[in-house]
């Protein structure tokens, strides 16, 4: 008889936060963990940036040259409900996994606690079925004007965790384009591939069933629903909203198999949770014909190495003694 290879329940929550209240928000949170831990699932995945929100349309003041008071105050907002990890908002959160008991997935707006506590970091946090802080990434690249807003990760937070079903890990929405991060994921033999997101087009969707097939894993895609009358009503900036669709971001959440077939999804225009059941030995059968850092590698060709360093601005050194 050969291994015995689990089968996991896995929820993906499409949900909208509360906008720029963190406190309100991971009461949310804490209330879809239950649920989806009632209804049997094992894990539980969360979209990009879900606490305090993703701040779709907003521009904080900044123009090439420039910034405003009106803009500051915004970022005042959105910082002063930040999260700092770990905190006792990261427990919360941990409190619900552990009662639940089911791992989590969760995006989160960290708040550097090490230099100054000013620059933010759009971060996926992970905890396990007993409330540990299991790791973090910090989105390494932030996309267009996002970089206003959040610093860039380093190589010391690619992090993929092992669990009882296979090892966890993924990357944040556009970090996805990137082909070398990828192939890094992959290389940390990720079986279950994290993908939450704020892109709500079509072609996201061919973007996580080709991240299934190229990594051989399952990918859990994961979007918030929101809509114009979800910000507050007093939001600095709502102005730069008139404009825009009443539904800003319609979701398109949804579960992929290692072989690129939809499991469940994807969900618009609604929120909802989804819930499929992982085999993972279907993982392993899907590698007889392709593994991309196994037999369909060329290292004598091609060679990828990832600096993993933790990078600081500020090195300390303790003097020597004479």
């Amino acid at each position: 008889m050969g291994d015995s290879i689990p089968t996991v329940r896995a929820a993906v929550i499409q949900a909208t936060p509360v906008l720029f209240d963190r406190d309100a928000t991971i009461d949310k949170t804490v209330a879809l963990i239950g649920e989806a831990g009632e209804n049997g699932a094992e894990l539980v995945v969360f979209p990009e940036a879900f606490v305090p929100a993703y701040p779709r349309g907003l521009a904080f003041g900044t123009r090439v040259g420039s910034r405003d008071e009106i803009g500051r105050e915004l970022w005042l907002r959105y910082w002063s409900n930040s999260v700092d990890v770990p905190s006792a908002d990261t427990e919360r959160i941990a409190a619900a996994a552990r009662e639940a008991g089911v791992h989590v997935a969760i995006g989160v707006i960290e708040r550097e606690g090490d230099h100054g506590r000013g620059t933010l970091y759009c971060t996926t946090l992970y905890f396990g079925p007993d409330g540990s802080l299991l790791g973090k990434h910090r989105k390494l690249k932030p996309t267009a004007a996002e970089r206003y807003i959040w610093g860039e990760g380093d190589g010391s937070t690619l992090t993929a965790v092992n669990t009882p079903f296979g090892v966890m890990g993924g990357l944040t929405c556009w970090e996805n384009y990137m082909p070398l991060a990828r192939y890094a994921m992959y290389a940390k033999g990720v079986d279950v591939y994290v993908a939450p997101t704020a892109d709500s087009r079509d072609t996201w969707q061919s973007t996580v069933r080709h991240i299934a097939c190229e990594g051989r894993c399952f990918v859990l895609g994961c979007n918030q629903y929101v809509t114009k009358s979800d910000y507050p009503a007093d939001i600095e900036e709502r102005e730069l909203l008139a404009d825009a669709p009443e539904i800003l971001c319609r979701g398109g959440s949804t579960i992929i198999s290692p072989l690129g077939e939809v499991l469940a999804g994807p969900l618009w225009d609604q929120e909802g949770i989804l819930y499929a059941n992982l085999n993972m030995a279907d993982v392993a059968r899907s590698k007889l014909d392709f593994d991309a850092v196994g037999h369909y590698a060329r290292p004598d060709v091609f060679d990828l190495r990832v600096d993993e360093r933790r990078r600081t601005p500020v090195a300390f050194e303790a003097p020597t003694g004479e």
